[in-house]
């Protein structure tokens, strides 16, 4: 058994950021400076007045566009940052202008005025595509401020203060620096990898080769797979041993085994019913007393969206504990029985040729199979009957395909003449004691 390392802080060197300080401040002084500061100010005011009246008239253009929605959304991004390009465009005219009439001047500040506004319509571009807007704003804050570090040439002094601030645990020197990259590069890599799996599971739910189940279980996979690979990639690029995270693994393990039972089960659930193909998107289930369609199968739940648009989201354990009746797990075809009477006075075999006719009538009752109609019995004032039908969409709805039967068999009794009667009693009434 080894003996555990003392953990050592190291404190971070002042002296540099307080030289670097000194040498920004002296240069302030300078008239070319101040000279630039004031031209950038003036551009500044030119660059709002003529973006916004751009952006009004990039508008009118964008209100055009109906059709293509990603066309659309890239001329929205474009439109809400049209200060910014005009304003790195007009710092670049200017900076390539005084180069052109004084060749010798290098106009630093408005050079790097010009290429941070630049930075930013980049960065605020490409973070569009993170779908949350609050992660989107503070990942475009966080890069757009490393670029302008790198570019003002602050980076080199802080980098060296938090390299300066670190501990070490078990041989292994963890600074303020690194773990910083790490958290930077793990979370980059991560919504590469997220987004990547998206697009491939985008692109295997219009690949008419592969099943529903199948597509999904495929998109998970490759999901998960992909960002496994982004964090040991991530993780080993800025030098941690992996070797080093085996306690962790091991708590990991502990707390599978006792705090996350429910997640881990849901998530395996999942996989089996996307292997055994019991359950696909589309399919029409009735578990418990909740019936109806399933929009999407996640990595914990199952969206069942009913007829009257509520969305329920069941855990995947249910799925595989519980009893589910899946209406379409072969094939789409539901069969519905509509029970009526009719009158004593008429004809069985009229009824029956009547009802036949007139479910075939409705439009969503299936040719093949074809209709039937049964007489069950004699009841006590009607002849009893059943007529089965069949549909091949189970998910729009069953209530409202047996109600138009039933007005397609109420419209043919009526051309007919044949009575549909309702119960009746007589009641006597006897005087047991007679008059006399």
């Amino acid at each position: 058994m080894t003996a555990a390392v003392p953990t050592r802080i190291e404190p971070p060197d002042p002296q540099l950021l307080t030289d670097f300080a000194t040498a920004m401040l002296a240069q302030l002084v300078d008239p070319l400076v101040i000279g630039q500061i004031v031209l950038i100010a003036v551009i500044g005011v030119i660059a709002f007045a003529v973006g916004r009246r751009f952006e009004l008239r990039f508008e009118r253009h964008a209100r055009r566009i109906r059709d293509n929605i990603s066309l659309l959304r890239l001329a929205v991004i474009i439109m809400r940052r049209m200060v910014t390009i005009t304003l790195a465009a007009l710092l670049w005219l200017a900076y390539a202008a005084i180069r052109a009439f004084d060749p010798v001047f290098e106009p630093d500040l408005i050079s790097l005025a010009a290429a941070l506004a630049s930075a930013w319509v980049l960065i605020s571009i490409v973070t569009r595509l993170i779908r949350n807007r609050v992660v989107g704003r503070l990942a475009a804050i966080l890069a757009w401020s490393f670029v302008a570090l790198r570019l003002t040439g602050l980076w080199a002094p802080l980098a060296s203060g938090l390299d300066a601030t670190a501990i070490e645990i078990g041989g292994m020197r963890l600074s303020l620096l690194v773990m910083l990259q790490a958290g930077f590069i793990v979370a980059a890599a991560l919504w590469v990898a997220v987004v990547l799996g998206r697009v491939i599971e985008e692109r295997l739910s219009h690949t008419e080769e592969l099943t529903p189940s199948l597509r999904v279980l495929i998109g998970k996979l490759v999901r998960i797979g992909l960002i496994v690979l982004a964090t040991v990639v991530a993780l080993t690029s800025i030098g941690i041993d992996l070797t080093a995270l085996t306690v962790f693994s091991g708590a990991l393990g502990v707390g599978i085994g006792f705090g996350l039972q429910k997640v881990v089960s849901n998530y395996l659930s999942g996989i089996i019913i996307l292997a055994d193909k019991s359950i696909k998107p589309g399919d029409t289930i009735s578990l418990g007393d909740k019936v109806g369609w399933v929009r999407s199968i996640r990595a914990r739940f199952v969206s069942i969206v009913t007829r009257d648009g509520v969305e329920f989201l069941i855990p995947n354990e249910d799925f595989i504990t519980n009893r589910v009746i899946n209406w379409s797990f072969s094939d789409n075809f539901v069969r519905i029985d509509a029970n009526f009477g009719v009158s004593y006075d008429s004809d069985p075999h009229q009824v029956r040729a009547l009802a036949v006719e007139a479910a075939g009538t409705v439009e969503r009752v299936q040719k093949q199979p074809a209709p039937v109609c049964h007489l069950l019995g004699f009841g006590d004032s009607s002849l009893d009957f059943v007529l089965r039908f069949w549909i091949a969409d189970p998910r729009n709805g069953l209530t409202n395909v047996r109600g138009q039967v039933f007005l397609a068999l109420w419209d043919a009794f009526k051309e007919a003449g044949v009575k549909i009667p309702y119960p009746h009693r007589e009641v006597i009434l006897q005087d047991r004691h007679p008059a006399g």
